[in-house]
């Protein structure tokens, strides 16, 4: 049906091949049958039209069977394949159970064709096996004269083998004096290289520790001068700030003193130094901050977890981190300090990422590590002199960074003074 099918799309006007096949009727006539079969199926199934033309050309082509098959009749020497298909694309009354004979027809041809091509296969097989059984006697025969010329030529060998085991063992005893001779001479030229070798080894190693011990102390070299370097820069900064502000804030002049400046007298309108009022502040004075933040080159170091806990604890850690983070960048941008947070990392079940504002250092404690030791080392790190403000609300951190230096602030300050921001 699917290659009466193809021939006709290949026939058909454009206009009359129905919408699903025009692109197959395009193919190469050869193919067009392999690869639209599905398609073309489907279209006689569904489209009675093209089915009927189909059918035409079946009739036009084997007009006795479409006619035998109309009066309910199927020829008996007609192909049963070419009959269930003419009766499938013209459907006289009965088709179907004419379909169904031919289907059981074609059937009963296979089970026949499958019975004598297994009759001709035994057959065949019982031929080979004549063959094979005839074949084998006269190997057997064969198999047989060569084992007795091979048993005269194995004694032969039995005998030639015998001989040449006597001279390998003659050979081996001779090998052996001449390898133990051998090792002897070895073992004197080992004794004689031993003693030279073991001092070149020894100088080797103290060698290579003399040159680990001078790159050691080359790099540790290196790294302090770098550390005390960058500590007595710090510090050179601070005290040039410091000094800058309290020459603008004591109004100092620029020009240097004169003789008669040296001379002592009081001038009229202007306070002595007991006159200058001095003013220490609490640690929870709201003032604190602001003022330690005015401090030329001030150092704030955060403890990041007692701030966030102490403002929106009700926060995820993550959450908390984010928010104290936008708070710090709006602080660094208007006073330009530099600000240091520390997290506890002991907080963490893995490593996070955090999106620190410009000028903003975020750092986590190591594993075994809680964060007050962290601010310790921070605070141990900066060069004394330096203004340094450590903001905990933890007491035990406070005392201690107040004994090397560093102005502890409250907790509840910093969160004001970002809120006010």
């Amino acid at each position: 049906m699917v290659d009466l099918a193809a021939q006709l799309l290949g026939t058909m006007p454009a206009t009359a091949v129905p919408p699903p096949l025009r692109g197959i009727a395009k193919f190469d006539p050869r193919k067009r049958a392999k690869l639209g079969s599905a398609p073309i199926a489907a279209q006689l199934e569904n489209d009675k039209k093209f089915r009927e033309a189909v059918a035409e050309s079946i009739e036009k082509g084997w007009p006795e069977l479409v006619a035998s098959l109309a009066e309910g009749n199927a020829p008996p020497a007609a192909d049963p394949v070419l009959v269930a298909a003419a009766a499938y694309l013209t459907r006289p009354p009965g088709w179907a159970e004419m379909v169904e004979m031919a289907r059981v027809d074609l059937e009963q041809s296979a089970v026949a064709a499958e019975g004598s091509a297994q009759e001709a296969t035994v057959t065949r097989l019982r031929e080979q096996l004549a063959a094979q059984k005839t074949a084998a006697k006269e190997e057997s025969e064969r198999l047989r004269e060569q084992l007795k010329a091979s048993r005269a030529e194995n004694s032969d060998l039995r005998r030639k083998l015998h001989d040449a085991r006597e001279r390998l063992k003659a050979a081996d005893r001779r090998a052996d004096e001449m390898a133990h001779a051998a090792e002897e001479a070895k073992l004197a030229a080992s004794t004689a290289g031993s003693a030279g070798e073991s001092e070149l080894r020894r100088l080797k190693e103290r060698l290579a520790d003399v040159e680990r011990q001078l790159e050691a102390s080359r790099r540790a070299a290196r790294e302090g001068r770098s550390v005390e370097d960058s500590r007595i820069r710090v510090l050179l900064d601070a005290l040039q700030d410091a000094s800058a502000g309290l020459r603008r804030e004591l109004a100092l002049p620029t020009t240097i003193s004169r003789p008669a400046d040296s001379v002592a007298a009081v001038a009229p309108g202007v306070p002595t130094v007991r006159g200058v009022p001095a003013r220490a502040l609490a640690d929870d004075d709201p003032q604190l901050l602001d003022q330690l933040l005015a401090l030329p080159q001030v150092h704030l170091i955060i403890d990041g977890y007692n701030v966030t806990k102490t403002g929106y604890g009700t926060l995820t850690l993550a959450d908390q981190r984010n928010r104290l983070m936008t708070g710090l960048g709006g602080l660094v941008a208007q006073t330009r300090v530099e600000v240091t947070v520390v997290f506890d990392g002991a907080e963490l079940n893995a490593p996070v990422q955090v999106v620190a504002p410009r000028g903003v250092r975020v750092m986590f404690s190591a594993p075994g590590e809680i964060a007050d030791d962290l601010i310790r080392q921070l605070v141990r790190a900066e060069p004394q002199g330096r203004a340094i403000a450590v903001v905990s609300s933890d007491r035990e951190v406070a005392e201690s960074v107040r004994r090397m230096g560093a102005r502890p602030v409250q907790s509840a300050l910093l969160l004001r003074r970002l809120g006010r921001a």
